[in-house]
């Protein structure tokens, strides 16, 4: 492993400065009001920077709790409360700047244990295992093909290895003029790879940013390609929390920002954005208004655009902004998440969290049970498991409830003890708020900035000009609309960090 480390560092695989921060006061010298509409990671991450800074800044959540995707709730279950979230997330190590602002809360980020592995599973092929790599490129890739039972050296000789090189080639400006209007299944089917290669090694990736690969951008393919894998020198091996997201994240940051002199305010809808003389109002569904110089819209696509469609004066203060609204603020397919509380467990060996290939509608297995304290208790207490499955785009207009039940009989095709459980409790639930990222969809992608001074943008589905994705852009680009705030006041700025700009390969 530390070898690995050596070489990446060698070919400038590490931590890279987006923006040093600083270049300012500690504090803003003045007063400075903020409000951030949407209390998931990229709201607080940006609430949180700048309350640090002395700025006084007002978090509107629509959701009951703070989150987002992210977020946990109780939920009433006949032998007690149990906390439920949205779906398993990894927490990976280049994560930066979201782990910058965990560790607000726990500088030691002791409360997030690493997870034993990363197998995908197949009912057609053995498991591959993608978490016991090398941490570092090239080593890791060549690790990857050495020991992939997918991939053979026949395999290799028969790939189209000029299709392959834009894999190792990412550059943040020509990657996107050059593949942006093609689909990741195009780029995929392009390889010429065996179709278990494919299955095991591609599109179990592609499906994990909540995209149908023929529906996904092959630019943003290859970007994140490079952003897990080829441009990262921590590795794919990664990380989650020993409690629920609301105990061991929400609650906390929550406590941060209110004693920096923020204030959250939960199960309140941001309903209209206007234009005043010294800044923006926020206006809230139960007709309060909320005052300040900036704002940051921090909520995913299809509420963003809702917002400025309920917003006429953005029409003329936004224009740029209000014209892609139709077009971004479409989301991703639906993702369907169902949490089983059963009477038994499967095999001790089994992986706390696992990717799945090949199956109609089942995308993730996590055994929470193995992982975080309270459903640990909870089975020991009663002799049973906390099961999680996850379809990160599945088939619309389909009943959560069945989701759920194609997903549970789809897990037995893999873990056939799973046939023999019995379901205590199910709760599951069906969303489609995960960005889409089309092909043709990066040029009118907006960024953190918009054409309205003192209008900022965040979320998973913003534009960054580096490599970043899924949690690590949402913290990103709230941060970067914080700073946005903190340099236009004079206060210094909060660090930007992403992994190595351009692939091995770009130049």
């Amino acid at each position: 492993m530390a070898l690995s480390r050596v070489a990446g560092r060698l070919i400038g695989v590490r931590q890279h400065v987006v923006d040093p921060g600083g270049g300012g006061a500690p504090r803003v010298p003045r007063l400075v009001r903020a409000v951030v509409v949407g209390g998931g990671i990229a709201g607080v991450s940006a609430a949180v920077v700048l309350a640090e800074r002395g700025v006084d800044v007002t978090v509107l959540e629509a959701a009951p709790t703070l989150g987002g995707r992210l977020g946990a709730w109780p939920e009433e279950l006949p032998d007690g409360t149990q906390r439920n979230e949205r779906g398993f997330h990894a927490f990976f190590r280049q994560y930066y700047n979201w782990r910058a602002i965990l560790r607000r809360v726990d500088p030691a980020l002791g409360f997030l244990k690493p997870v034993p592995g990363y197998p995908v599973l197949s009912a057609r092929w053995p498991a591959e295992e993608f978490g016991r790599l090398p941490p570092a490129p090239p080593a890791n890739l060549l690790a990857l093909l050495l020991r992939s039972p997918s991939v053979r050296l026949a395999d290799l000789r028969a790939m189209d290895r000029d299709a392959a090189l834009p894999l190792l080639a990412y550059h943040p400006v020509r990657t996107y003029a050059e593949f942006d209007g093609r689909t990741a299944d195009d780029l995929l089917t392009s390889l010429r790879l065996p179709d278990r290669a494919r299955a095991m090694l591609f599109e179990v990736f592609a499906h994990s940013f909540f995209n149908h690969e023929a529906e996904m951008s092959a630019a943003e393919l290859i970007a994140q390609f490079h952003f897990y894998l080829l441009g990262n020198p921590e590795g794919l091996a990664f990380d989650c929390p020993d409690q629920d997201y609301a105990t061991a994240i929400w609650e906390p940051l929550a406590r941060h920002l209110c004693r920096h002199g923020g204030r959250v305010h939960t199960g309140t809808t941001a309903a209209r954005l206007d234009r005043i003389p010294d800044g923006w109002r926020v206006t809230t569904a139960d007709g309060a208004g909320h005052e300040a110089g900036h704002v940051v819209l921090a909520v995913d696509p299809p509420a963003l655009a809702r917002l400025v469609t309920a917003s006429p004066g953005l029409v003329a203060a936004a224009p740029w902004l209000v014209a892609r609204m139709p077009a971004f603020g479409r989301p991703g397919p639906p993702y369907a998440v169902a949490r089983y509380w059963m009477d038994g467990d499967v095999h001790p060996d089994r992986a706390a969290f696992s990717g799945v290939s090949r199956q109609a509608t089942l995308d993730s297995v996590t055994l929470y049970h193995r992982l975080e304290d309270e459903p640990r208790r909870w089975a020991r207490r009663t002799g049973g498991s906390v099961v999680e499955l996850h379809a990160y785009a599945c088939e619309p207009d389909v009943p959560a409830e069945e989701l759920g039940e194609r997903m549970r009989v789809e897990l037995t095709a893999l873990w056939p003890e799973a046939a023999h459980l019995r379901v205590r409790e199910l709760r599951a639930r069906v969303e489609a708020k995960a960005a889409a990222f089309a092909p043709g969809s990066h040029a009118g992608r907006p960024g953190v900035c918009t054409d309205a001074s003192g209008l900022y943008l965040a979320g998973d589905g913003i534009r960054t000009d580096f490599p970043s994705a899924l949690m690590e852009r949402a913290a990103a680009t709230g941060i970067i609309a914080a700073n946005h705030i903190l340099r236009t006041a004079g206060a210094a700025a909060e660090p930007v960090l992403s992994v190595r700009p351009r692939g091995l390969l770009g130049r």
